[in-house]
């Protein structure tokens, strides 16, 4: 899982002191809002990287005819108990095959790590609170999961014996003494 900080955070919206801008002049590495993408999209360089902010309550279907030109999709959980950006993460991987960084943003705390990364994550920006050692320990918090996901997609009891007794015998978080 990357962390994503502002000093090493190379995409970047748009702002301005009157709003959104009227005209958007393409430039690597923008992070764009969806209107924004669906305004400007037809007179985007092919080449050039976009990244798209995009709400949870958004149709993530949309942006399949799309997702080949986009580098970036950061998916936002306004706040810790919405968890629709979860699904959003799975379909774009899963169903669409995107295979550009999906990166979560707002109310996203070290609790959540494990299952941004199950769920397709690969980038995350935390909270201004929360510690990127404790983020690091909240990743190994358990050996194993008995479902599969976008990681480890096959069932712990669908692997072969001795492959499921290796994940099954990994330290274990709570064993190692570890806290966050």
């Amino acid at each position: 899982m990357k962390y994503i900080l502002p000093s090493n955070d190379r995409w970047h919206g748009l702002g301005g002191e009157d709003g959104p801008p009227v005209f958007i002049t393409p430039a690597p590495y923008l992070l764009l809002e969806l209107a924004q993408w669906h305004a400007f999209r037809a007179h985007w360089p092919a080449a050039m990287p976009v990244g798209l902010r995009v709400a949870n309550d958004v149709d993530i279907e949309a942006l399949e005819p799309d997702l080949p030109r986009i580098g970036l999709v950061a998916l936002q959980f306004p706040k810790l108990s919405d968890g629709r950006a979860y699904s959003q993460a799975r379909l774009l991987r899963a169903r669409f095959r995107y295979t550009g960084e999906i990166r979560a943003t707002g109310d996203v705390v070290v609790d959540m790590l494990p299952l941004l990364g199950r769920t397709g994550f690969d980038a995350v920006k935390l909270r201004a609170d929360q510690s990127i050692d404790a983020a690091d320990r909240a990743l190994h918090f358990f050996r194993g999961h008995y479902q599969g996901d976008l990681r480890e997609p096959q069932p712990l009891f669908a692997l072969p014996a001795e492959q499921a007794q290796r994940r099954a015998s990994a330290p274990d978080f709570v064993d190692a003494g570890g806290s966050i």
